[in-house]
């Protein structure tokens, strides 16, 4: 099958998702392009692929799913037919139903899932967890996983994919987002950094300091880009809460691929 072009595609609020998507495309003979869905704004956006595009579309994993603000801007790119590729980043615990998620989203819009890649990352909150991956070993896995997509494409001829079968089950699990959410202190210089870049608009433009917590979907990004350091988590609940996550998910895991 020939292809001729990527659509990279990626909600990635603290980079990681980007990361291993950059690593995927970087690996694929076909020139790319990229489609960043985590600003607000994409909330607008309407995307059509042809059937000779390759979609490659991925996501962190909030609580085993794919976080809402992203199934809903995935779900203004549509499909002709022809083949994505999914992948679902997580913390080192579980991805439980966020690959079939994503899955069904990509088959609903019109495209046929052919490849998958659960791929590992540092823990977006508790970030003791997974320390520095996606790492050399990983990295190995992703390029393995990246040409082993080409030679099933390339092998292909046009409208002969398979879609594949993924982890995961239906009904998906329920998440009902991290009780944490952060706030800033009293260095907050109200500069907007954090209200622009916020993926759901949960910080005021007029107040950037605070946070409406019913809108916080705790991703981290105003964190880790606030200049002055003054967004944080509550910081005796959080190491708390770290400390027994950290326990709990000590054990590496590994990427998983479906071909």
């Amino acid at each position: 099958m020939k292809i001729k072009n990527i659509v990279s595609l990626y909600f990635s609020p603290t980079s990681s998702t980007h990361r291993v998507l950059s690593e995927i495309a970087g690996r694929m003979p076909w020139p790319a392009q990229e489609l960043d869905i985590t600003d607000y704004s994409a909330n607008d956006g309407e995307y059509r692929l042809s059937a000779d595009e390759l979609l490659l579309a991925g996501v962190p994993v909030y609580g085993g799913r794919v976080p809402a603000a992203a199934a809903h801007r995935i779900r203004n790119v549509r499909g002709s037919g022809g083949p994505a590729v999914i992948v679902a980043v997580f913390g080192n615990r579980d991805y439980d139903d966020a690959l079939i998620e994503l899955k069904d989203i990509l088959e609903e819009q019109g495209f046929c899932v052919t490849a998958a890649l659960a791929a590992v990352a540092e823990h977006n909150i508790m970030r003791s967890v997974a320390r520095g991956r996606p790492d050399a070993r990983d990295i190995t896995a992703i390029d393995e996983f990246a040409a082993r997509v080409v030679s099933k494409i390339e092998a292909a001829s046009a409208g002969a994919l398979m879609p594949v079968e993924v982890k995961g089950g239906r009904p998906y699990c329920q998440y009902n987002g991290a009780p944490l959410k952060p706030s800033a202190d009293a260095s907050c210089t109200k500069c907007g950094i954090c209200a622009d870049g916020c993926p759901v608009a949960a910080i005021p433009h007029d107040a950037p300091e605070t946070t409406d917590e019913a809108l916080c979907i705790t991703c981290m990004r105003c964190i880790d880009q606030c200049p002055s350091h003054s967004r944080s988590l509550n910081k005796q609940m959080h190491a708390m809460a770290e400390k027994a996550f950290a326990m709990k998910n000590a054990e590496r895991k590994e990427p998983e691929m479906f071909l």
